[in-house]
């Protein structure tokens, strides 16, 4: 007998005005001094400045977080966190920076070291209060139990997965992504994008995770390219925030596959930013997994509206040629070699990738590593 599960922060507040809630967050957990975990992006932007305008208590601020952070950056963090005595967590940032502050949250009060807690369910508890801010669009992060890390040994991502990430409070606001450079808005914007459309077509899909995935969908695809054209449009940034959060919560529930299998050695090997990865990778992969979901890929071509038939192998190779072209007009680059990667290295990176088993078993069509060499080969 099968069944689905649902997976959220406990609380999710939104709006042009949610901000607003923190002081309330702050009163109900007691906190007394947290750490705030940033990037400098953030901080030079002035961002982080509508967070600390409303704190009254003692903080502590690591401001290190760098673009697809490593694992040793999780122990860095949480020794400042020891060092200055802190009771919660506070993450202001993108993607990097929630999933540096999620595992702080979970692993500050654990004596292990932070390699024995990759793979799942290797959190045993959590004690530490943990408030969550995204400033981009994209990675979900505030609703999942994941946090992915660079494995520098290994040059791969690597995963950490429990329901102990799982944030108490996400405060998800427009304000805090308009600040946003152009490029990263296209590129988490697109990654929000992969998230829901690789829960839609995810073996482990539901009723509720579809009814998410369709609806941000719909949103990015009109919204994304206004965000991107006006930093300062809000309704477009708050329909963009509101996206990111659905798509975060169909993948956290359904699982995300080979896009992203595909896309970590790219991060881990040559530091491909996660969006640009997942986006450069979508197409190509769409296109191959056409033959296992077409159903499912037409029924978004149709909510689309594309020039959609009663052929729906013609609608799902319609779709993926128009995501490839929403893309272009955000200007993701198309191609491995626009990154400076020899094409001699394709054959490591399928080797890397088709150890992702944990996303690809969740992928609509079964690849070999024949399959990922050729895939990336014509991503080339």
């Amino acid at each position: 007998m099968s069944f689905a599960t649902f997976k959220s922060a406990n609380k999710l507040v939104t709006g042009q005005s949610a901000l607003q809630y923190l002081v309330q967050a702050i009163e109900k957990f007691n906190i007394q001094k947290p750490l705030i975990v940033t990037d400098q992006g953030v901080v030079k932007s002035g961002t982080l400045q509508h967070v600390l305008d409303l704190l009254t208590i003692e903080y502590s601020i690591f401001d290190e977080v760098k673009p697809e952070p490593e694992l040793e950056q999780v122990q860095d963090c949480i020794d400042v966190y020891r060092q200055q005595q802190c009771d919660s967590v506070l993450a202001v940032g993108g993607g990097s920076a929630l999933d540096i502050a999620k595992c702080v949250a979970a692993l500050a009060g654990q004596s292990a070291e932070i390699h024995e807690f990759i793979g799942i369910d290797k959190i045993q508890n959590r004690n530490i209060p943990l408030i969550v801010i995204p400033t981009t669009s994209g990675t979900g992060s505030e609703v999942t139990n994941v946090a992915i890390l660079s494995d520098t040994v290994n040059q791969m991502k690597q995963g950490i997965i429990s329901d102990y990430l799982l944030p108490d409070v996400a405060i998800v606001s427009p304000i805090m992504s308009v600040s946003c450079p152009a490029s990263v808005t296209a590129a988490s914007g697109v990654d929000a994008l992969v998230h829901a459309v690789e829960a839609y077509i995810s073996v482990n899909h539901s009723d509720i995770t579809d009814a998410l995935a369709i609806q941000a969908i719909e949103l990015i695809i009109e919204y994304l390219p206004k965000a991107y054209a006006l930093p300062s449009n809000l309704i477009a940034r708050e329909k963009m925030a509101t996206a990111s959060l659905m798509a975060g919560l169909a993948f956290g529930n359904a699982g995300v596959g080979a896009v992203h299998a595909l896309a970590y050695p790219l991060g881990g090997k040559y530091k491909m930013p996660h969006g640009v990865s997942n986006a450069l990778m979508l197409p190509y992969v769409l296109k191959w997994n056409v033959i296992g979901c077409s159903e499912r890929l037409s029924h978004i071509a149709n909510v689309l509206k594309l020039d959609v038939t009663q052929n729906q192998l013609r609608n799902a190779e319609l779709l993926v040629d128009f995501l490839r072209q929403f893309c272009a007009q955000l200007n993701i680059p198309t191609g491995l070699r626009a990154f400076g990667i020899a094409e001699d290295d394709i054959p490591a990176l399928a080797t890397e990738a088709i150890k992702v088993e944990r996303l690809l078993k969740n992928n609509p069509r079964r690849l070999s590593v024949a399959d990922i060499e050729a895939i990336y080969r014509e991503a080339y």
